[in-house]
């Protein structure tokens, strides 16, 4: 469930909790508006879900000196967003190319669905400037290998965060203990949070050739 309001950032950087009642993500759009995330069942209905009860509900999943400082306001939209992936293999089809959301979803755990899509940009564009300044119109049908290669490591990377910030209904308490022993220790290794971070920033793109 995500909740756009007008109210400054809880956090100069981007929260992600993990909790027993679920998953809570604090993001920002600027200074003074905010996104807010909190893990709730498919079944749920965003009408069921009062501007109170989510800050609620919000505040009893971040740690207490986010919570303390949380600002809340009236929501200015909301909506809850499934989760879900998938991938079109191949992206193209001849000399028709597909970009984004047309070839691929992410789950939104991992911040990865608009630097995919502008990676795809980024490969075509390089493509098409090597064909038309080098003739190089055999670089068109590497598109899709050279985007599903990037595509296949954000999926791997949404997923993984997915499954080690949410809740699952059906989990029982070894995966839970696995689960936790997994976030524990990439947030306290320092490769670790390496690995976290050269991840979600985006791997380096690949070179055209």
């Amino acid at each position: 469930l995500g909740v756009l309001a007008d109210t400054p950032p809880v956090n100069e950087e981007l929260v992600y909790a993990n909790h027993p009642r679920g998953f809570a993500l604090c993001s920002m759009r600027s200074a003074i508006r905010t996104r807010y995330y909190v893990q709730v069942s498919a079944e749920e209905k965003v009408e069921d879900w009062s501007d109170e009860r989510f800050w609620t509900e919000l505040k009893a999943r971040l740690p207490e000196h986010l919570a303390d400082r949380l600002v809340t306001g009236t929501s200015i939209e909301k909506s809850i967003a499934p989760l879900r992936s998938f991938v079109v293999e191949p992206m193209q089809y001849g000399r028709l190319f597909l970009l984004g959301d047309a070839a691929h979803i992410v789950p939104p755990t991992g911040a990865k669905g608009l630097n995919l899509a502008a990676s795809d940009v980024s490969t075509l564009y390089r493509i098409l400037l090597k064909v038309y300044r080098e003739g190089r119109t055999d670089l068109l049908e590497k598109y899709s290998q050279i985007c599903l290669r990037r595509v296949w490591k954000a999926e791997r990377f949404s997923w993984w965060m997915t499954s080690v910030l949410h809740n699952f209904p059906d989990t029982d308490a070894f995966s839970q203990r696995i689960q936790q022993t997994e976030l524990d220790y990439y947030v306290g290794s320092q490769a670790g949070r390496r690995t976290i971070a050269e991840n979600y920033v985006g791997l380096p793109y690949e070179a055209i050739e």
